[in-house]
């Protein structure tokens, strides 16, 4: 006689017989059913958007060729060409401000080292537009006052003064990074803390925090549409004010996608010149 084993659950099975485990689904497996109906989703979107959009009207709301070849000249001639002249004036401020912050706050003299810090903490947390409105009343406190260069020089001061607390503290991470065995031996070679400082640590704490550094010219790029606060002329106009101006006379927000446009036309490939310093850097420290 042949007896049968029960199994949990109330299988019988017979002996010399075991049951199959029952196996799931694995989590590669998962993962790319989850990923396809994610693109399944992505696209029925895209579709949907697809048939309901009325792409007649977006053609002429958006991109009129008879607006946009009005306008084109003068937004590279005039707005693009003011938005380069703001931008890398008060990246040079900004550098030169934010090398001295930062060797203040290095420094020993505690005093120094107060001021560099809320100066930072001050310029961090204020936003960049009450800064420039800021910029623009000072005539009011101090009558008979004016900034060198007009709106040119009011530009590089309001954005040189926001960039300048970002840059400090890059360029502290910098000067932190430069080995300490590099100023030991520059003093060990009869330089004083200053010289070394100047010509051996600095240079270094630069080539290291260069990718960050064009980061930040990206961000300046963006934020020199600010200037439009200042009350710029329409010889004085930046891609911002441009756009706007354009789309005001012409009734049509074409402008403002050809400037939108041209702001991606500087900053993706400053964007991709930060990524590729990013990662030969990050080779070079590996090696």
């Amino acid at each position: 006689m042949v007896r049968r084993r029960a199994e949990p659950g109330g299988v019988v099975t017979a002996p010399g017989t075991a049951l199959a485990p029952h196996r799931g689904l694995s989590p590669r497996e998962r993962r790319r059913i989850g990923r396809g109906a994610q693109y399944a989703l992505l696209v029925a979107v895209v579709v949907a958007l697809a048939c309901f959009a009325d792409w007649g009207a977006i053609r002429q709301s958006f991109f009129n060729a008879q607006v946009m070849s009005d306008g084109l000249p003068r937004l590279f001639a005039v707005a693009l060409k003011n938005t380069v002249i703001f931008t890398a004036s008060g990246y040079v401020v900004g550098f030169a401000l934010g090398m001295l912050l930062a060797l203040m706050r290095q420094s020993s003299v505690a005093p120094y080292r107060w001021i560099a810090a809320t100066y930072i903490e001050i310029f961090r947390g204020i936003p960049a537009l009450v800064i420039f409105l800021m910029i623009g009343s000072l005539p009011l406190a101090f009558p008979g006052f004016q900034i060198p260069g007009g709106v040119y020089g009011q530009a590089a001061l309001g954005l040189g003064l926001v960039s300048a607390a970002y840059m400090a503290e890059t360029f502290r991470a910098g000067l932190q990074a430069v080995p300490k065995g590099q100023m030991e031996a520059a003093r060990s070679l009869g330089m004083s803390h200053g010289r070394a400082m100047l010509s051996i640590v600095v240079p270094q704490a630069v080539r290291i925090v260069i990718p960050p550094l064009t980061n930040e010219l990206v961000l300046l790029f963006k934020d020199s549409s600010l200037v439009l606060f200042l009350g710029v002329t329409a010889a004085q106009v930046e891609l911002a004010k441009f756009g706007n101006d354009q789309a005001s006379t012409f009734a049509n927000p074409t402008p403002i996608l050809a400037s939108g446009l041209t702001y991606l036309l500087i900053t993706i490939p400053l964007g991709y010149v930060a990524r590729r310093l990013e990662s030969r850097q990050g080779g070079v420290s590996d090696r």
